[in-house]
């Protein structure tokens, strides 16, 4: 059985690593139709991602991470986590 407290503490790690790949992709004047072709995530998903609506592969947070040009630890950092 799923503890609801669990769920919306995954929801909102979620949407701070989201909020966190948005600000950095902004802070780097990159669009996300650019991000996402650099990650080779399609724009939609890319978009649902940063809205912490999707959980991401690892593989595409090292993408995104690599297109960033930062390490997954300070993403993660940024997220808070």
């Amino acid at each position: 059985m799923e503890n609801v407290s669990s769920v919306t503490n995954e929801s909102e790690i979620l949407v701070a690593v989201g909020a966190a790949i948005r600000k950095v992709r902004k802070s780097r004047g990159i669009s996300q139709e650019e991000l996402a072709h650099l990650c080779r995530i399609d724009r939609s998903h890319m978009g649902r991602i940063e809205r912490g609506e999707r959980n991401l592969a690892i593989l595409n947070f090292v993408r995104i991470c690599q297109a960033l040009a930062c390490s997954p630890s300070e993403l993660l950092a940024k997220a808070g986590q």
